[in-house]
């Protein structure tokens, strides 16, 4: 039976959990392998996203913050004849109703051993893949794992947008959401709050509206950002991908259509990065529906974004995507038709619904991205360059600073040594500084506490 830990500033449960789903059935030696893997170098990361999965709807995005909260929250991997066990001990009481804990969290929590894990159970996973081929493959395997890719007709649509935002944006995802969902389209997102969970929200009271029954509810992270980023309660399907680029390519593997809300750096460099490989020219036929939309207050959000993209990577850039604003149904109903457009040309092509296999996506897109202080200084921001490769770096440059405001190891970089520096053409330097300082000013950045740039921009 669950009891409470004595002597926590917050109430806490000790308990024990089965799985249900990916981790049910497994071979003795599977379960020994996991065990194993979450018991040594796992543990601590392992701990910290467990953490986020139990504190699931707090508005926090300081990846310390839970920790400081539930200082003794332990999590360990039992082995036994029927599969796995997972024991919890004072884990926040939050995720847990009469003792037992939510059956969504429980579910949730699962998925996150199951990605952390899966290279430990998963002979194909024990190298990294350092060609493009065995990337893709990689990341169909993580997804084929996580059970999230279906053979039904294309209906999936990615969202993105940012953790932070206002009132009145976040009611605007709501309502673009029910509208998609009264048109029988699912949503996948990063799975945390704000523009990740008001579509979800939405496309539930639609779906409901419908009969849909069998809905998808897509999370797809990363074990930095969960930590930081708590998913939202609505996910019913998490991925927890091994990094950023893994995570970005699933997105654009998975979606037949995305649509992006007004957000920080994490959606400026999703926006690069698709861009960065539709402007290629072995995509340049692909059917990708790309739908920039907002209230009517986020108008000169849009036309600033639209002004960076046209600056950097040219007028053919801005050709791929289309803006609406306030205008919810047309966003839906424009989405739906670039979808069947998706579709008839998938099923001319052969190709799959369920993983877009036709995509190219360069091995530069690909690559991992650790920001450091040299790695930022030697980012290559200036003209001259093929659109497609200044998109490279510019998403480089923008996950450095997402990693900067949320993920650990980078903060403790600037802790050391200062912000990181970034440098290039002088306009585009401008540009950047008038763009990061806008995100800074509508409070894109952070949702709590005040801002402290981690970031120096170099004309």
């Amino acid at each position: 039976m669950p009891q409470s830990a004595a002597g926590s500033t917050l109430p806490t449960v000790s308990t024990h959990i089965y799985p249900r789903g990916a981790l049910d059935v497994l071979s003795r030696e599977e379960v020994a392998r996991l065990r194993d893997a979450s018991g040594a170098g796992l543990h601590d990361l392992l701990r910290r996203c467990a953490l986020a999965v139990l504190t699931s709807g707090s508005a926090n995005d300081d990846p310390r913050a839970a920790q400081e909260l539930y200082p003794h929250f332990d999590i360990e991997v039992k082995q036994q004849d029927r599969g796995v066990r997972l024991e919890l001990r004072n884990a926040p009481a939050m995720a847990f109703v009469d003792g037992q804990i939510i059956r969504g969290v429980a579910e949730l929590l699962f998925a996150v051993v199951r990605d952390l894990a899966f290279s430990a159970i998963d002979p194909d996973s024990a190298s990294e893949p350092d060609t493009t081929g065995g990337i893709t493959d990689a990341v169909f395997r993580l997804l084929r794992n996580a059970r999230v890719l279906f053979p039904t007709d294309p209906n999936l649509v990615v969202c993105w947008g940012g953790h932070s935002i206002g009132q009145e944006e976040y009611k605007y995802t709501k309502q673009v959401g029910y509208e998609l969902g009264l048109r029988g389209l699912d949503i996948c997102t990063g799975c945390g709050p704000g523009a990740m969970k008001g579509p979800m929200k939405g496309a539930t009271i639609a779906h409901a509206k419908q009969r849909r029954r069998r809905t998808r509810y897509i999370g797809i992270t990363e074990p930095g950002i969960i930590a930081a980023e708590s998913p939202n309660p609505i996910v019913n399907h998490l991925v927890v991908m091994p990094d950023i680029e893994k995570r970005l390519e699933a997105f654009v593997r998975m979606g037949h259509g995305i649509i992006v809300f007004p957000g920080g750096v994490g959606t400026a460099e999703e926006i690069l990065y698709l861009l960065g490989i539709l402007l290629r020219e072995e995509n340049a036929h692909l059917r990708f529906p790309l739908i920039l939309t907002g209230p009517t207050g986020a108008a000169p959000y849009f036309e600033q974004i639209d002004r960076f993209i046209r600056l950097t990577l040219g007028d053919a850039a801005a050709e791929r995507y289309e803006v609406i604003v306030a205008d919810p149904p047309r966003v839906a109903s424009r989405m739906r038709a670039g979808i069947q457009q998706v579709r008839e040309q998938r099923i001319a092509q052969k190709d799959s619904f369920f993983f877009n296999w036709a995509l190219q996506v360069p091995l530069e897109f690909q690559q991992p991205f650790a920001p450091t202080h040299e790695r930022m200084a030697a980012l290559d921001l200036h003209h001259g360059r093929k659109s497609h490769e200044l998109a490279a770096d510019l998403r480089r440059a923008f996950s450095g600073i997402v990693a900067g405001n949320v993920k650990e190891s980078a903060m403790q970089q600037i802790e050391a040594r200062g912000p990181f520096e970034i440098n290039g053409d002088p306009d585009i330097m401008r540009a950047l500084d008038a763009l990061l300082c806008a995100f800074v000013a509508q409070r894109r950045m952070k949702i709590s506490g005040d801002y402290r740039p981690c970031y120096r921009v170099v004309a």
